[in-house]
């Protein structure tokens, strides 16, 4: 298994460089800062941060060119990402039904064992509708790759080459954060997991997320709507038992018992661990380690520290 660090936020407080040379990498280290889209090339803060070791693969730009000189896997590709809106609106609206059912029932302070089967069909309840989300979701991409073959085509083949042979000539690979969904359709349309196979990862924000299995959106609190977690895609799968939560103290009610009892029990055997500033957990084939203040959510709705 290789090497996977996941980090904190790295704005206002960088560690980066200290997990890069707690694994001795002294080469150099290639970045993927797509999600932060047109602003993919201001990475000077991180190129400085990293040494100056840095080579920024510029996926969103080599996407961007994919598509001019392709106009016909544009048009499919956005075809797709339109189906895939869709779908996640008709889950929404199922999922506040079926959310707020379980909501009730978790808050509920009694002991009994009648309110005790109540709550696990509601929570597996939830966990359908989720694992039904993500099947939808696949089916959609399954199609996408079936109708179009991007990896079949010209542009597509030669900008996967050129970031591979970038890749060959680095010694570990950093994909920062930004606008999740756009992150990983670039992963992902470039096959960054296998190209990248074997190198040490270093992962922060929507970059842990996209190469998780399945990439959770939540926020408790949002300027507007209901608040609810959801499942937004399955991600590149690079990421095991773990369900990434960047910026949770702002963006989770960790305070709330039955809210993170419930988040928890949802993504259970999934680990549900906070990744706020400092945070760092360093992933092996033997298990892993974590630093103080990266916590897990807990069944019990309890927020407690990551341990080995």
């Amino acid at each position: 298994m290789r090497q996977i660090t996941l980090l904190g936020p790295q704005r206002l407080e960088p560690t980066l460089i200290q997990a890069v040379r707690a694994q001795n990498i002294s080469g150099k280290i290639a970045t993927v800062t797509a999600g932060w889209q047109e602003r993919e090339d201001e990475d000077r803060e991180l190129h400085e941060h990293l040494e100056s070791r840095t080579i920024n693969l510029r996926l969103y730009d080599r996407v961007s060119r994919i598509f001019e000189h392709d106009p016909g896997l544009r048009d499919a590709f956005r075809t797709r990402q339109d189906r895939l809106k869709e779908l996640q609106r008709f889950y929404r609206i199922r999922l506040d039904h079926v959310l707020q059912a379980a909501r009730e029932l978790v808050a509920i302070d009694e002991q009994s064992d009648l309110l005790d089967g109540h709550l696990a069909s509601a929570i597996r309840d939830l966990q359908l509708l989720d694992e039904e989300h993500l099947e939808n979701v696949r089916r959609i991409h399954e199609h996408y790759e079936h109708e179009v073959d991007p990896g079949g085509r010209d542009e597509v083949r030669r900008q996967r080459d050129e970031v591979r042979a970038i890749l060959t000539d680095c010694d570990a690979l950093a994909i920062a954060g930004g606008h999740v969904a756009i992150l990983l359709n670039r992963l992902r349309l470039l096959d960054i997991p296998t190209a990248s196979e074997g190198k040490p990862l270093f992962l922060w924000s929507a970059g842990a997320m996209a190469m998780s299995e399945r990439i959770v959106l939540f926020h408790d609190s949002p300027p507007q709507g209901q608040g609810n977690p959801e499942v937004l895609e399955a991600g590149l799968g690079v990421v095991g038992g773990v369900v990434p939560l960047p910026h949770a103290r702002r963006r989770l009610r960790l305070y709330d018992r039955s809210r993170v009892a419930l988040f928890a029990r949802r993504f259970s055997p999934a680990t549900c661990v906070t990744l706020d500033e400092g945070s760092r957990v360093d992933m092996t084939d033997t298990g892993w380690q974590s630093t103080k203040g990266t916590r897990k959510l807990l069944e019990t709705g309890e927020v407690k520290e990551l341990s080995a």
